[in-house]
């Protein structure tokens, strides 16, 4: 097991994924990459991330539904979550459930930035 923080990219475009994942690892994170809101809900069930980047549009549940879920469970209240979005209205409604919300697109520096920013006020 490591001792990294454990950073959950929930997101069904793959290359966004891959882009947040290589960020958090630059930054000292262990990454996990989920495709669909289903796996996203069962993998929740067994891990507590320090981080979770988490998208809005995902297959199977939709990311409000994992956002209101990582917020209801004690076990993650100190679970960071980045809401990375192209939908502005929906930025707008989980604005107060998020830490931080991203709106796509989102670069690799972007990311590896905010990263660092979590690492330093851990």
């Amino acid at each position: 097991m490591s001792d990294k923080p454990l950073a959950l990219v929930i997101e069904d475009d793959f290359d966004a994924a891959t882009i947040f994942a290589t960020a958090l690892k630059a930054n000292g994170f262990e990454t996990e990459m989920i495709h669909d809101g289903a796996e996203a809900l069962k993998r929740l069930e067994t891990v507590t991330p320090a981080v979770v980047v988490l998208d809005m549009h995902l297959p199977e549940v939709a990311g409000t539904d994992i956002l209101r879920r990582i917020r209801a469970n004690p076990a993650m209240k100190d679970t960071r979550v980045l809401v990375a979005t192209a939908d502005a209205r929906m930025a707008d409604t989980v604005e107060h459930l998020a830490d931080l919300v991203l709106l796509k697109p989102i670069t690799f520096s972007q990311v590896r930035d905010l990263a660092a920013r979590l690492v330093s006020a851990r």
